[in-house]
């Protein structure tokens, strides 16, 4: 069983480049690394991006994780990142087997960018299968992986 695989990071900015010219860029938000596995299909791409965008991991007034994305009218950029599917188990180069293929991964990515969007969310998105340059200033730092399979958070 594959799940889609969201690594979520929290900025103050970020912006990706590509060949030399900044092709996405935020402000405060968060960053969305997004891993899809074969047999992965659009439930699964809708429920991260749901998730992502409620996690409560901004600062309330205390300074408490309790704030989300949506609360803090932050945006998110989202960029496609096969290698959260590396498996190193054996030997020293990673195996990506359980990746989905281009054909199935991109328009996942771009539907958890699109459902972002449709949660009121300013989205900005890298290029798949383009060879990024993803800078971020990660605020706290607050990293969190996110999975999801078969239609729920596991």
């Amino acid at each position: 069983m594959c799940r889609v695989r969201g690594l979520v990071q929290r900025v103050t900015r970020a912006a990706v480049h590509v060949d030399g010219e900044t092709v996405a860029e935020i402000g405060e938000g968060l960053v969305l690394l997004v891993g899809v596995g074969v047999g992965d299909g659009p439930r699964e791409a809708d429920l991260l991006a749901r998730k992502v965008a409620e996690l409560r991991i901004f600062g309330d007034d205390e300074g408490r994780m309790n704030r989300s994305l949506v609360d803090v009218g932050g945006a998110a950029l989202v960029v496609s990142q096969f290698t959260l599917y590396a498996d190193v188990r054996k030997g020293r180069r990673p195996s990506f087997v359980a990746a989905a293929p281009p054909e199935v991964a991109a328009p996942l990515v771009e539907r958890v960018a699109a459902e972002l969007g449709r949660r009121g969310i300013d989205v900005a998105t890298g290029r798949f299968g383009a060879r990024m340059e993803v800078a971020l200033v990660n605020d706290g730092p607050v990293t969190i992986l996110v999975e999801v399979a078969e239609g729920r958070v596991t």
